[in-house]
């Protein structure tokens, strides 16, 4: 890894250490206005990072899930580089005392990530990214090996809640996969598919900062992914994204053409 590389896992790490997992348990939750969860966690995080990274790289602009929206549009239409990050992703589960949540940190430069810092502090898991270089976890490159499954035969990751109501519907009553799991943390999904954890992916609608380093992740460590009508996953806007994704190139090709998706 590059030192720039660890030198942002270390602010992480050391943001999560100090004030992430000691408000685990302890905190109380609210709610905001598009009645997602948010805690003091969510806010004391995005603060302490933000200012590591400006005391380390003043030049490059920050923008955080937790910021104002309306200061959100410019930031990304800038064409500068741009810190990207998501402070607490999987609040709901942080604020319920669920052990799944992390840290998700992307520099984002002319319209692509190039740099990616996923932390899970409960199980000490840290999955970093650098774009045309390759993904690591805890240091240990990700390497791509073939799954060999079926589709029938694989385990699935999917957010059912943000799915088109018709799709559910036919997960439920013609489920092509052997058995299906739901987390709640997109950032960490993408990781433990790069990671083999899961075979299939499918979230109707998550967020840049949500994203942007975990599909890095999964990217360089040789996964496809899609939209659900077949555009390319990644771009640089704040309109959420349906993804859809596979470590193996046929179980890709099985999945998408089971949920009818047209590859572009």
């Amino acid at each position: 890894m590059s030192i720039e590389l660890n030198a942002l896992s270390d602010i992480v790490i050391s943001v999560a250490t100090l004030e992430l997992m000691p408000r685990f348990t302890r905190v109380a939750r609210s709610e905001k206005a598009d009645g997602s969860v948010l805690t003091e966690a969510d806010i004391v995080v995005q603060q302490e990072i933000q200012k590591a990274l400006n005391k380390s790289w003043p030049e490059i602009a920050f923008l955080g899930e937790e910021m104002p929206e309306q200061e959100q549009p410019e930031l990304l239409s800038s064409g500068k580089p741009l810190w990207c990050l998501d402070p607490l992703d999987g609040t709901s589960n942080f604020a319920a005392g669920i052990p799944h949540f992390a840290i998700s940190l992307a520099l984002l430069e002319e319209g692509g990530v190039k740099l990616g810092v996923v932390y899970d502090p409960v199980r000490q898991e840290c999955f970093t990214a650098h774009y045309g270089q390759g993904a690591w976890l805890n240091g240990k490159r990700l390497v791509n090996k073939p799954v060999e499954l079926k589709l029938q035969q694989s385990t699935a990751l999917i957010d059912f809640k943000r799915l088109p109501v018709d799709l559910s519907a036919r997960l439920v009553t013609q489920r092509p996969y052997a058995s299906q799991r739901s987390f709640g943390s997109v950032a960490l999904d993408w990781c433990w598919m790069a990671a083999g954890r899961c075979h299939v992916y499918l979230h109707g609608r998550s967020n840049i900062w949500d994203y942007a380093a975990g599909h890095l992740v999964f990217q360089e460590t040789g996964g496809y992914s899609t939209t659900l009508n077949g555009g390319e996953f990644f771009v640089n806007a704040l309109q959420p994204r349906a993804a859809v994704a596979a470590l193996d190139k046929g179980l890709f090709d099985e999945w998408i053409d089971w949920l009818g998706v047209q590859s572009g």
